[in-house]
This record gives C-alpha cells, sequence and structure tokens, in this order.
C-alpha cells in the first residue's frame, strides 16, 4: 500500500512538473490526456464498476461542454462563476442528462442497456444540427476565458494546471466512492443482480444513482474540454467520443480503478505521436486494441499487477529480465507490422497506382528513407521474419515463465 501510495505521489510531482519540460504542443496534448482520463475513469464507474456497458457516454461529455461554454457567455461575457469553477456547471449538465437518461436506459440491462445509450446519444446527434439556439449549428459556440482569482488563463500553463487541480480531485472522489456503500453495490450490479434483489435492494434505484455518479463526471471532463478549446460544435455527439471511451478503458484494463486511465493516458499520446507520421494511425489503434484482446485481456493495466503479484515468488532481476525480454519481442514484431502496413499504404495509394504502367514493373517505394521494390521476395520476407522473431521470443519467454512458476 504504501508502495502504491509512492508511486502516485511521485506521478502527481511530474504532472505538476510537467510544464516545464514539455514544449508548447505536448503541453495541449497533455491537457486532452488528462481530460480523457477523467472521461474514461468516469465510463468505468458504470461499465467496469457497475457492469452496464454504456456505448453514447459522449452525450454527457458534448451536453457537459456546451453547458460551460454558455456558462462562460453569461452574464454579458463576464461568466456565470469564476473561470475556475465554470467545470462545475459542465458536471450539473451531465447529472442532470444522466438522471433522465439512465432512468430509461437502466430499465433494461446487458446489450438491451447497451443500444439504449447508443440510441439515447444517436437522438441527441441527430437533434443537434436543428437547434441551433443551444448548439450552434455548423459552426457551433464559442466563448472566451475570463480572469479570475489572480489568473488570466491567457496561455496554456494555467489552463493546464487548472485541468490537473479538477482531474486529480475528480479521480480522487471516484476512488473515494468506490469505497462507499454505494460504490461496493456497484460490484453486485456487476456480479449477481438477483442477489441485491433478494437482499431487499431495489437494483433500478441503484443503477440510475450508479449511472447519473458517471453522467456528472462526465460532463465534468466537458467542461474541462469547453475551457481548454473556448467552442464547442455538434459533432461532439457523434459516437467517436463514445467509441475512444470504450477503446481507452479496455485497452487499459476495465476491471481495475485505474486501469481505463492508463489506457487513455496512453492511447491519448500514441494518437498524437503516430498521427503526424503515419495516416494509417487509425488502424494501429486497432490492431492494438485487438492484440490486448487477445492475449492481454485484463489491459495493460494488469502488467502493473503481475508485477505486484511476482514479488513474493521472483526477485526484481528476474522480473525485470522477464519484462524486457517480452517488450523485446513485441517491439521486434511491432516492426515487422509498422513495415508492412506503411508498404502497403503505399502500394494501395492513389498516387502510386497512378505510376503503375500497363504490365510494367512496379516502381520502387520509399519506406523509413530507403527504396524497396514491391515485386521482390526479401521485401515482403523482411517484416514475415520479424513478425516471425518476436512472436517467437514472446510466446518462448511466456513458456518459460509457465514452467518457472510450475516448479
Amino acid at each position: 500500500m504504501k508502495r502504491s501510495l509512492l508511486i502516485l505521489l511521485v506521478l502527481a510531482l511530474a504532472l505538476f512538473a510537467a510544464p516545464y519540460y514539455l514544449s508548447a504542443s505536448l503541453l495541449n496534448a497533455a491537457i486532452q490526456m488528462l481530460i480523457a482520463v477523467l472521461f474514461a475513469t468516469a465510463f468505468n464507474v458504470l461499465a467496469g464498476q457497475g457492469g452496464m456497458l454504456s456505448f453514447g457516454h459522449s452525450a454527457y461529455f458534448a451536453i457537459g461542454t456546451f453547458a460551460t461554454i454558455h456558462a462562460m457567455n453569461a452574464v454579458e461575457g463576464m461568466g456565470l462563476l469564476p473561470t475556475p469553477l465554470l467545470p462545475l456547471i459542465g458536471a450539473l449538465g451531465g447529472c442532470l442528462l444522466g438522471l433522465v437518461a439512465g432512468w430509461f436506459s437502466t430499465q433494461r440491462s446487458g446489450v438491451y442497456f447497451s443500444m439504449i445509450t447508443l440510441a439515447l446519444a444517436e437522438l441527441l446527434h441527430a437533434l443537434a444540427p436543428h437547434l441551433k439556439d443551444v448548439f450552434g449549428g455548423e459552426g457551433g459556440v464559442s466563448a472566451m476565458r475570463m480572469p479570475a482569482w489572480g489568473f488570466d488563463f491567457g496561455d496554456s500553463i494555467q489552463v493546464y494546471y487548472m485541468t490537473l487541480a479538477w482531474v486529480l480531485l475528480a479521480v480522487a472522489l471516484l476512488f473515494y466512492f468506490t469505497r462507499t456503500p454505494l460504490g461496493r453495490l456497484c460490484n453486485g450490479l456487476r456480479e449477481n443482480t438477483n442477489r441485491l434483489r433478494f437482499l431487499g435492494y431495489n437494483v433500478h434505484t441503484l443503477r440510475v444513482l450508479v449511472f447519473t455518479v458517471s453522467a456528472t463526471f462526465t460532463g465534468l471532463a466537458g467542461g474541462l474540454q469547453a475551457l481548454n478549446n473556448e467552442a464547442a460544435n455538434y459533432v461532439l455527439f457523434d459516437m467517436t467520443l463514445s467509441t475512444q471511451a470504450v477503446l481507452n478503458s479496455y485497452i487499459g484494463g476495465i476491471g481495475s480503478f485505474f486501469g481505463p486511465a492508463m489506457g487513455a493516458a496512453v492511447m491519448s499520446f500514441f494518437g498524437y505521436a503516430v498521427s503526424d507520421m503515419t495516416r494509417s494511425w487509425l488502424l494501429y489503434q486497432g490492431i492494438i486494441f485487438v492484440l490486448v484482446m487477445m492475449f492481454l485481456p485484463a489491459g495493460l493495466f494488469s502488467i502493473v499487477q503481475w508485477w505486484h503479484r511476482g514479488r513474493e515468488r521472483h526477485s526484481m532481476a528476474t522480473r525485470f529480465a522477464f519484462l524486457l525480454g517480452w517488450l523485446a519481442g513485441i517491439l521486434v514484431a511491432g516492426a515487422g507490422v509498422v513495415f508492412g502496413v506503411e508498404l502497403l499504404e503505399r502500394i494501395l495509394g492513389q498516387d502510386y497506382q497512378a505510376r503503375l504502367g500497363a504490365g510494367g514493373d512496379w516502381p520502387a517505394v520509399t519506406v523509413f528513407g530507403q527504396d524497396w521494390l514491391p515485386g521482390a521476395a526479401t521485401t515482403w520476407l523482411l517484416p514475415v521474419a520479424l513478425i516471425l522473431i518476436g512472436t517467437a521470443i514472446t510466446v518462448g519467454l511466456t513458456r518459460k515463465w509457465h514452467a518457472i512458476n510450475e516448479e
């Protein structure tokens, strides 16, 4: 427990020091990462803790964003509240919509619940363009951050620290919520609702309460998004945002509290770093999701749990050696996948297809600064060999690890 608290303290200090070692663009990416962390953590309270998988959680994020934007424009543009407190309006918007939508959605469970949440989100997405007074139509709604409490909030550093303070507070409150009696009952909703009914609990009321808590903190994340971008568009209601929350949560590990936060942080920076390098970055994100679900179904956070569980049976040197070996195997296989994807992306591109002559030789393709002939067997043997070698390393180490544990 003490070691975990120490790790969290070090992480918090690193986040507080971020503006001193990050560039302006990376600092903006860090703000988006923090918002994604809060969104994924709030989503996890509903899906991971309560066992209710929502496909339309972007609705509460969007409502929180628009509510905050309108609060920023209230009172002749001076703001309904001081700028640092405006995310509370987003939380209130998410809470009210979550209370209404949750009452309807939680009438059913399982896949029916998921479909209802999807339908409600799509309904708002369809209505938003027509409600121009509220959502601004194609142009959206914009606002400006006003000075408050001695800060002008004119640069990214002040916005970053305001976002960080809200995210740390909100995550702490959500963690405390999971330790309350209602939070403990979330596990019962996920595992066995019939037993809760037998014990005398109103399952529908419990589901509505958990849904509302999740929507409230999702709206808070939307409020932070409004303060960061100073604008909002009805595109926020699109399914893309909901899908991103689901992917981030499952990649990080929906079975643990901090797993979705880890997944959101990793995938946010992954998208920022890779999107400027290749047009196929969404494909890589999909590949990562598929591989994690197949070979690491508990998510990336299970690596941290594996490390802690192995303390009693294996030395740190042994665990570290296996971890480095697995990482090396994954990197080698990943290099093969990246090479193959980039090669195919260039070959199938319109520019390259236009260069192909009728029945002529295929021109060379430049990948990673080198020219490769698509018609040469060695060009395709390289990615295949890298994938096979990386897979062999990873599988061999996994079998050896299981053998050591059996002994």
